[in-house]
């Protein structure tokens, strides 16, 4: 891959109108355009169409679904006719969420469980009631669920850029998608990401794709932003290469 087919942009803007914006600045300098629930319940599946005409990048359809596994495969059999290349799916609720997903994927989709948000740390796990063992060791736990996603032959994980080395050396073949990355020459106000890292640090560590949202659409020139983090991108592959 080129560096900047690694680089996903998330659009986390509130309309239509914004997110146009971004794809036609973006659209020569990112691999994928992300959609959450902001601008999908906003938009609906049209912002995907819009995507689809204006650019050339493809599509990650960030809905993290999460209900009972008949519910969530339906939701997915629908998802299919959108275009997306990458779907999530929580982990939170175990094998047979992940492999209801996974069953409802076409051949042309991969579908990521989501391991543990990157906005979480351990505080926040063990006031959820996670026991210690997890709580005070989220490698360990991200290795757990993505080792459900690999039982349920999900495509791949998202995790951390802290966790990433240690899934890619227990799962080499799954797709690692890692969110929550700063590169050092960023300003982010407000910050709830945790657990962040580099995107050279991520790419060292073994993510295949980053999501780089704040620091490039923050910055004064968001397009100079997304392909100084693609240079980034490319001396870390660059460096594994080697």
């Amino acid at each position: 891959m080129h560096a900047k087919e690694r680089l996903i942009f998330p659009l986390d803007v509130p309309d239509g109108k914004e997110a146009e914006r971004y794809i036609k600045l973006l659209r020569d300098s990112v691999g994928f355009f992300k959609v959450g629930l902001e601008l999908f319940v906003a938009e609906g599946p049209d912002i995907l169409k819009m995507i689809s005409e204006h650019s050339g990048a493809k599509i990650f359809l960030d809905l993290k679904f999460h209900d009972i596994p008949a519910t969530v495969q339906k939701a997915q059999e629908s998802a299919n006719r959108l275009g997306a290349t990458f779907v999530t799916v929580h982990c939170d609720e175990g094998l047979a969420v992940l492999s209801a997903v996974a069953r409802g994927a076409a051949r042309d989709t991969q579908v990521l469980a989501v391991t543990v948000l990157t906005s979480l740390g351990s505080d926040d796990l063990l006031e959820a009631g996670f026991s210690s063992e997890y709580a005070d060791n989220l490698t360990k736990l991200v290795l757990k669920r993505a080792a459900l996603a690999k039982k349920a032959e999900c495509a791949g994980v998202v995790c951390s850029g802290l966790e990433a080395s240690a899934v890619k050396e227990a799962f080499p073949d799954l797709v690692v998608v890692t969110p929550g990355i700063r590169p050092e020459w960023s300003v982010v106000s407000g910050d709830d990401q945790k657990r962040i890292v580099t995107p050279y640090q991520a790419i060292i560590n073994g993510a295949d794709y980053l999501v780089v949202g704040r620091p490039i659409r923050m910055a004064k020139d968001p397009k100079e932003a997304a392909e100084r983090t693609v240079e980034e991108i490319a001396k870390g592959v660059e460096k594994i290469a080697k």
